[in-house]
């Protein structure tokens, strides 16, 4: 039986930085944010993780994110949203 993580640091970085841009992306993430669980599934049917601004579903097995919101409001372009190292 495996249990799902209760937090999770949400960075949201330049998509160049994130696509290799050669620097770490916890050093240039122009915001971050802990996300804890909040015991729902999101639209997307992974588990959904609250907190600071940001509503995420993240896959816990490969630490990806699914689905975002920022402040209520989608990505900006340009940026992409990482689950932190």
């Amino acid at each position: 039986m495996t249990t799902q993580p209760q937090r999770f640091t949400v960075l949201l970085v330049p998509a160049h930085i994130a696509n290799g841009g050669g620097v770490g992306a916890e050093d240039t993430a122009v915001r971050s944010a802990l996300v804890e669980a909040t015991g729902e599934t999101g639209a997307s049917g992974y588990p959904r993780y609250s907190g600071q601004g940001i509503v995420a579903d993240i896959d816990p097995e490969t630490r990806t994110v699914e689905a975002l919101l920022v402040d209520g409001e989608e990505l900006d372009y340009g940026l992409v949203a990482l689950v932190a190292a």
